[in-house]
């Protein structure tokens, strides 16, 4: 296990990265307490962001129909359909 504080993780990173890469357990620290711990991302998984919704289109667009409006409203306001 490697394990370097924060002040010294900034100076070393590419090398912490790569030692993560290469399947060593990095720990980063503060006082000596390990925090964080540095493991490598699979450029498969992704974490999101522009794209990344695995939903029907159309499915959501009947979510905001005046239909569901009126009932979300009506939920909301107490009164009945």
């Amino acid at each position: 296990m490697r394990q370097a504080n924060l002040y010294a993780a900034k100076a070393q990173l590419s090398e912490l990265v790569q030692a993560a890469i290469d399947g060593e357990e990095v720990w980063i620290a503060r006082a000596g307490k390990p925090l964080v711990r540095l493991v490598p991302g699979s450029p498969s998984r992704r974490l999101g962001g522009r794209g990344s919704l695995s939903v029907d289109p159309s499915s959501l667009d009947a979510a905001f129909s005046t239909e569901v409006e009126r009932a979300v409203e009506n939920l909301f306001s107490g009164s009945s359909p």
